[in-house]
Order: C-alpha cells, then sequence, then structure tokens
C-alpha cells in the first residue's frame, strides 16, 4: 500500500495509483510503511500523527496483517495483540469524528500443484473481519477479492501483477526478482481498482468522489 522508494522501483503500492481515481476534493494521505505492523507502527509512533491530523468526516484506511502473521519477524503480533491494535485504530478513528475502513490484506501470490489459488492470510484475516463486525465499522475484504482475481489471471499471467523480472531487465534488479507479495505498477493499478470497486459497493460517501476514467477512442 505505501509509497516506495526510487530504489525499489517498478515496485508498486497499490495506494500510489490510488490517489489518481479521485476528484479535486479529495486529498490521499498515505502513511502506510513497508515491513510495519500493527504493533510496529504504534511503537515507531507513527499512528499517533496521523490520529493527531485527522479532520471529522476524513476516512481512515487501516489494512495490517503481512507483518504482523510471520513469527520470525520482530514485527510479529500475536492474535490477541492485533486485535487489540486494530481496536485502537478504530477508537481512536471515531473519537476525531474520522471514519474508519478496515481491509483484509491483500493477498500473497501462491498457487498450489493444480493451480489453485492458496490463501496465506486466514488467521488475520479472519481477525479483521471480527473486528470490523464487531465495531460496526465499513469492511473492504481485499484478501478475498485479491485471490479471486489471481484465480483469475492464472498462474503464469499474475506474475505480471507482481514485482517479476529478469535478469538484466532493471537496473534495480540486476540479478531479477521473483517477488510474490509486492506489486508491478500494473498490480498496484489493479488492486486499487478493486478497492474502488469496493468503496463503491459499500456506498461510502467516498464513492461520488471517484472519478471515472474517460476512454478515448
Amino acid at each position: 500500500m505505501s509509497v516506495k522508494q526510487v530504489k525499489a522501483y517498478p515496485e508498486t503500492g497499490w495506494g500510489m495509483p490510488f490517489v489518481n481515481f479521485f476528484d479535486s476534493t479529495v486529498t490521499v494521505d498515505n502513511r502506510a510503511q513497508n515491513g510495519r505492523s500493527t504493533k510496529t507502527f504504534l511503537a515507531e509512533k507513527r499512528w499517533q500523527p496521523v490520529a493527531d491530523s485527522m479532520q471529522p468526516g476524513d476516512y481512515v484506511f487501516i489494512q495490517f496483517g503481512h507483518n504482523d502473521e510471520v513469527p520470525t519477524k520482530a514485527s510479529y503480533t500475536t492474535e490477541a495483540e492485533f486485535k487489540t491494535n486494530l481496536t485502537r485504530y478504530i477508537t481512536d478513528t471515531k473519537n476525531k469524528n474520522a471514519i474508519p475502513v478496515l481491509l483484509t490484506p491483500v493477498a500473497r501470490r501462491k498457487f498450489d500443484a493444480a493451480g489453485q489459488v492458496e490463501g496465506t492470510h486466514e488467521v488475520y484475516s479472519a481477525i479483521v473481519r471480527q473486528v470490523a463486525k464487531e465495531n460496526n465499522v465499513a469492511l473492504i475484504d481485499l484478501d478475498k477479492k485479491s485471490q479471486a482475481l489471481l484465480q483469475q489471471w492464472g498462474v503464469e499471467k499474475s506474475k505480471y501483477l507482481f514485482n517479476y523480472l529478469s535478469p538484466g531487465e532493471h537496473p534495480n534488479y540486476p540479478e531479477g526478482k521473483e517477488d510474490n507479495t509486492h506489486f508491478s505498477e500494473l498490480g498496484a493499478r489493479t488492486m486499487a481498482e478493486l478497492v474502488l470497486a469496493e468503496i463503491r459497493n459499500l456506498h461510502l460517501e467516498l464513492a461520488d468522489r471517484i472519478v471515472q476514467p474517460v476512454v478515448k477512442k
């Protein structure tokens, strides 16, 4: 989701093209950071400036899970802690009369031998769904939606959505790259479009600010 450093290009977070889909009444302020969990985002004091700058009526899109769920990472967050942290983000947002929107973590590219997509976020996505229900906040199930998209694209074609590069194809990755987690420009834009579709499906007021691309013939 985050804005990527130039040295990571063509790796692209889905929040980067997201800014281009709204009219001039909307300002997208992307505070996401690579590698952070609900725990480290708090510990590094990245959340408090977000909470402090919220204005009534702001939408706050909250997506975590990738880094919370891996026990070998310093960012690991237990299931109980994950739920507590998400609830805090929601409470802080509501206290500022802003509007929290929870998102399940976007799917990794993982297929079984039969070419069927395998989920990698089942436990933590389920917690996000539970927290959204318990706190009566909007939920965008991006894990489920992106898994369906990957299945539609298939094993080989779906590589175009991710940061897959052959050796020598890009100077940032002279040895090549096979990254099944982070997106290419195409993948980021495609995932952003899934989120936009769900904003419409949820009938959020923000949907009225989405710009319909004009197709020139």
